[in-house]
Order: C-alpha cells, then sequence, then structure tokens
C-alpha cells in the first residue's frame, strides 16, 4: 500500500469521527427545542384548566348577583302589593313574584352544576400543575445534560479539527483537494477497498487492468464511475462475488 494511501486512510477515519461529531451537535439543538416544546405545552394546558376555573368562578358569581337582583324585585313587588288596593295589580305584582322566584330556582340549580364543574376542574388542575412541574423538573435535567453533551462533543470537535491539519501535512495539495472534493460530495467514504474486484463505494466491477493497478500501488488509482480513490491490501478477496 502507498504511504499516502496509508495517510489518507488515517484522514479518512479522524474526517469519519468529526462528521459523527457534527451529525451529535446538529441533533441537539432539536432535541432542546422538542423538550423545551413538550414543558411549554404541559404548561400551556396547565393554564388552559386554570383559565376554565377562574371562568366558571366568574360565572357563578355572576349568577349569584342575578339571584340577589331577583330576591330584591319580589323585595320591590311585594312591597307595591301590601300598597296597591287593586286586585288586577295585584295579581300582576302575584304574578311577578312568582316569575321571580322560579328563575332563582333555575339559577340556584345552575350554581349547583357550576359548582360541582368548579371542583372537577379544581381536580383535573391540580393534576395538571403538578404534570407540568414534574416535565418541567425533567427538561431542565435533559437539557442541563444536552448542554454538558454539547460542550464535551465541542471540545472533542475542536481537537480532532486541530489534529487534522497534522495529519493533513504530509499529502500533496493535489491528492488532498481530490480528497477534499469527493469528502464533499461522497461523504466519509472517500478512500475504498477493492474487495470482490468492485469498488468499495459505487460497487462498480473493475476491468483487470485497474485491479492489477491497484495492486501495483504505484500511483493513486480512483474508480472510474464514482471518482473515489481506490486501494488494495493483500488480505483482500479479489474473486468477483456472484
Amino acid at each position: 500500500m502507498q504511504d499516502v494511501i496509508e495517510k489518507l486512510l488515517i484522514l479518512q477515519d479522524r474526517d469519519r469521527r468529526i462528521l459523527r461529531i457534527k451529525e451529535q451537535l446538529a441533533r441537539i439543538q432539536p432535541e432542546r427545542l422538542s423538550l423545551q416544546g413538550k414543558a411549554d405545552e404541559s404548561k400551556a394546558g396547565a393554564e388552559a384548566v386554570k383559565l376554565r376555573v377562574k371562568q366558571i368562578e366568574t360565572d357563578r358569581k355572576k349568577l349569584e348577583l342575578e339571584v340577589e337582583a331577583k330576591k330584591g324585585q319580589i323585595e320591590k313587588y311585594s312591597l307595591q302589593q301590601f300598597q296597591t288596593k287593586k286586585n288586577e295589580e295585584y295579581r300582576a305584582l302575584a304574578h311577578e313574584i312568582e316569575g321571580a322566584k322560579a328563575a332563582i330556582v333555575t339559577l340556584e340549580d345552575q350554581q349547583l352544576e357550576l359548582m360541582e364543574q368548579a371542583e372537577a376542574a379544581q381536580k383535573q388542575l391540580n393534576v395538571a400543575n403538578r404534570e407540568a412541574e414534574e416535565i418541567k423538573k425533567a427538561t431542565q435535567a435533559q437539557v442541563t445534560d444536552l448542554a454538558d453533551r454539547e460542550q464535551n462533543l465541542t471540545q472533542e470537535l475542536a481537537g480532532l479539527e486541530a489534529g487534522r491539519n497534522e495529519l493533513t501535512g504530509g499529502i500533496d495539495d493535489n491528492t488532498l483537494h481530490r480528497y477534499d472534493r469527493l469528502l464533499r460530495s461522497k461523504g466519509d467514504n472517500v478512500v475504498v477497498g477493492i474487495e470482490h474486484g468492485v469498488c468499495g463505494g459505487c460497487h462498480m466491477k473493475f476491468p483487470t487492468h485497474l485491479v492489477l493497478a491497484c495492486q501495483a500501488a504505484r500511483e493513486i488509482v480512483c474508480c472510474p464511475n464514482c471518482g473515489r480513490i481506490l486501494y488494495y491490501t493483500r488480505d483482500m478477496d479479489l474473486v468477483v462475488a456472484d
């Protein structure tokens, strides 16, 4: 194997580690946003229940005021009954009083219903608040873990990228430019073997003369199909698989 190929394989291994770390770093922010989204969603759910509890209480108080207003009307009509001397007016006021009393019964039934709703909503709110708090604590712990992992990965990446410059020192510019170009277009599988007489990248079957050129290791050989840099080691089986 050519010395430059060995250096490229070492460089490729380093670049693979760099790319894996970058992929891990790229996933951290979406994961962080997802966690925060779940916490916000649970908090919003609790707030919605809280608003419902307040609305029920507001509606109940409104009914209380309506009941008091009806009672005031009854007192007013009763006083007018006492003062009137006309039977027709007396009966009309009696009718108004009965109507007000019936309205009070309806309003009080509605109050009881709202009280039951308020009790159920309060229980729901207690559960929602507890769940929101638990999710908040869990999210904070996970976000802290993500921050620690991000910091560690960033430090590791910086060390790998700094060391990469040393690895490229013994590679000629033309070969390095070709390698970097392939790295950008093909990903981290740039320098590939010719196991079973095919390209380790695109799996194209090679003609005999190209396999012999790889074996001779006198110059850099590239796949005529995908452009990847090829290499051969003695432990490779060059028999084409069926």
